[in-house]
């Protein structure tokens, strides 16, 4: 692999995740905050997540103090991009900011430099629209949190090369992360679509007043959530069987949410400020005690996932 250095652009919960793994598999990293409060933050969060994983056992001290050290948090992109042989872009969900930020990154980074966007959704061809080399530009998304779950996928606009892909997958690979690769762009690109659609047909069954928030959810936990981990949704129809599933098609498909707008039943609620763990309330009433153990199980059956992960690969 060429790339030795990175830069991650962003000190929030991506941003300090995905300098975190760099540094965590030897690479040099640049993280970037426009103030002092602000990598302050960065380095609290990196500091953070290093005690978790050295509390469950996944770090030694001297590993974390490794790892920390090789984390340098600058104020300026051109700082920043000092050296760098990828860029990863992890500031807010503002396709203007963000053409913004690539339109200075191509006119100050060497030509060979990867510029990434870890953007959830935009598509990278509007993001690389007023660089002059666009072939440089992709998207690599990584899930929250990502120290924790392996995915990242990694998504070609119109113009970027074929080497530029080859390059992101292996960084992707090299810092521990699991790369999925697309053939081209796609709003959402898999993760999300998939996440909004079964979002959608979940909310539809609690507005239908078929079941319970909480019964939806124990649906999926102790159903699908138990074969998911190992076989897909369509690695699960090949293993039973396509005629079944092209036969439950043909009733179930008709009679499943298809609404082109955000569910009225979700929209109320953000309407009344009921926004979920954030504001305390939303489909559950997240007290403190129940939001720590919530993120406590979640951490905890990720961790085990990694482990076992990790034995695979050996």
């Amino acid at each position: 692999m060429n790339i030795k250095n990175a830069a991650v652009l962003g000190t929030g919960t991506m941003g300090h995740g995905i300098a975190l793994l760099s540094a965590k598999a030897g690479l040099n990293v640049t993280m970037y905050g426009r103030t002092d409060a602000s990598l302050e933050r960065g380095f609290n969060r990196i500091k953070s997540s290093l005690k978790l994983l050295e509390d469950t056992g996944e770090l030694s001290d001297s590993e974390c103090k490794y790892i920390l050290n090789r984390v340098k948090g600058v104020k300026t992109l051109g700082e920043a991009a000092e050296n760098a042989d990828i860029v990863v872009e992890c500031v807010a969900e503002n396709l203007k900011l963000k053409q913004n930020i690539f339109k200075q990154l191509d006119d100050i980074c060497e030509k060979k430099v990867i510029l990434a966007s870890n953007t959830s959704g935009l598509s990278p061809t509007d993001i690389a629209k007023y660089t002059k080399r666009p072939e440089r530009v992709v998207v690599a998304h990584f899930w929250n949190p990502p120290q924790l779950i392996p995915l990242v996928e990694v998504v070609p606009g119109s113009k970027t090369s074929s080497d530029v892909m080859d390059e992101t997958m292996k960084w992707v690979e090299f810092i521990g992360k699991k790369g999925v690769r697309m053939e081209k762009e796609c709003p959402g690109f898999i993760g999300n679509r998939l996440q909004l659609a079964l979002l959608r047909e979940a909310l539809y069954i609690v507005e239908q007043g078929w079941a319970k928030p909480e019964e939806v959810d124990k649906a999926m936990e102790y159903g699908h959530g138990r074969r998911l981990p190992v076989t897909g949704p369509l690695c699960s129809a090949d293993l039973g069987g396509l005629d079944i599933f092209n036969n439950i098609s043909s009733y179930l498909f008709k009679d499943l949410c298809d609404y082109k707008e955000p569910s009225k039943l979700m929209q109320s609620k953000v309407d009344s400020g009921d926004l979920g763990s954030k504001s305390g309330k939303g489909f559950y009433n997240w007290t403190p005690e129940l939001l720590k153990r919530k993120q406590r199980e979640r951490t905890e059956v990720l961790l085990d996932f990694l482990k076992r992960d990790s034995e695979k690969n050996k």
